[in-house]
């Protein structure tokens, strides 16, 4: 039961942050250079080709969301229905330092796909513009890409973070650790099969 717990978690922060990576790479590449001026009374107009990269931008900003939300409880949740003290999990350097990583890059990867999804938003509302030697400009190449890349970052870390999690829960509990039972057995078969062969020598 536990091991189904642990492999949902892991699933869902992996699943929603690949496809805020996803959407946030479409966003990139579907977001056009620039509008196209169009000469008013003294004004030019900007007009944007009907695109969507601001409604990708958001659901990418939802996703990984989700995923941030999914991969901070997967470190808390009490699997197998047994609890742990934040104070004892964060003994471990390692799982702090990781946990303190991955809402770092949380928050630049949402602040970044929001700035460029609030902005491409406001280039396209705002359009009038007295100045007359204006390009039209969206949203700064480059800031959906890299958003979306700490995002992928950002879940990447949560899953280390769970992993790190599992192993603080397992000395706490003195869990047994199913890879050092199979390596007593195999360490207990090769002494039992070396002294037959030592017998059958004599």
């Amino acid at each position: 039961m536990a091991l189904s717990q642990i492999a949902h978690f892991a699933l869902s922060v992996a699943f929603f942050g690949t496809l805020a990576f996803i959407l946030g790479v479409i966003a990139e590449n579907k977001k056009p250079a620039a509008g196209t001026p169009i000469q008013g009374k003294d004004v030019i107009i900007c007009k944007y080709p009907s695109d969507p990269t601001i409604a990708l931008g958001i659901l990418s900003i939802f996703s990984l969301l989700i995923s941030t939300g999914i991969g901070f409880t997967s470190v808390f949740f009490p699997y197998k229905g047994k609890a742990i003290k934040k104070s004892i999990l964060f003994q471990n350097m390692t799982l702090l330092v990781f946990f303190i990583v991955a809402l770092v890059v949380f928050v630049l990867a949402e602040g970044m796909m929001m700035w460029a999804t609030i902005t491409e938003g406001l280039h396209r509302s705002l359009n009038v513009h007295h100045d007359l030697q204006t390009q039209c400009p969206t949203a700064k190449t480059g800031l959906f890409g890299g958003a979306a890349f700490l995002a992928l970052d950002a879940s990447l870390f949560w899953l280390v973070c769970q992993m790190l999690t599992q192993n603080v829960r397992a000395d706490y509990f003195d869990e047994d650790d199913p890879k050092g039972d199979y390596g007593q057995v195999l360490a207990t078969d090769y002494d039992a099969n070396g002294a037959g062969l030592t017998a059958a020598k004599v």
